[in-house]
């Protein structure tokens, strides 16, 4: 009989819009039109931001340190879905089996774009889409995120070690 070793990963990220509508505003690899970029080196992608965070809570490898820093500044690499990919690389054996996200934003109005964002999501992780879950909460003006002044995301990773 197998053993095996539940792991839970929790990470939080969090970014300002800029003033800058010549860059994208993309939160899970998709984009959201008429909203300016993140105040970030990368694409300032919370979402997977927040993930990499999950991932190196389970791995004690800090991908949003050092490597995305040398991936950003060095290679010039700003697209947050190669953080993700390297967050991944660094699981071993260890397999995730459920992603959890829960979104902070006045704005984008994040509720449409829901399913296209768990599509993605899922197809980079290698998981079921069922097994990508997201909720969004506008937080009713009570933080900066509620205000409008940029986007809050936690995640949590359920995963098991062989």
């Amino acid at each position: 009989m197998q053993n095996y070793i539940p792991r839970i990963g929790i990470g939080q990220d969090s970014h300002r819009f800029s003033d800058n509508f010549n860059k994208k505003c993309i939160l899970a690899g998709v984009v959201f039109e008429d909203l300016p970029c993140f105040l970030a080196d990368s694409d300032g992608d919370v979402i997977f931001h927040c993930i990499c965070n999950a991932i190196s809570s389970i791995t004690h490898v800090p991908i949003l340190g050092k490597v995305a820093i040398e991936l950003c500044h060095k290679d010039k690499v700003t697209d947050s879905k190669i953080y993700l990919q390297k967050a991944l690389e660094t699981l071993k054996s260890i397999k995730i089996t459920h992603v959890a996200i829960t979104i902070e934003a006045k704005k984008p109005k994040l509720q449409k774009k829901i399913n296209l964002m768990r599509e993605n999501i899922s197809k980079i992780m290698n998981l079921d889409i069922d097994s990508v879950g997201i909720t969004v909460t506008s937080g009713d003006g009570l933080s900066d995120f509620a205000r409008g002044e940029g986007v809050q995301a936690f995640c949590i990773v359920s995963s098991i070690q062989n």
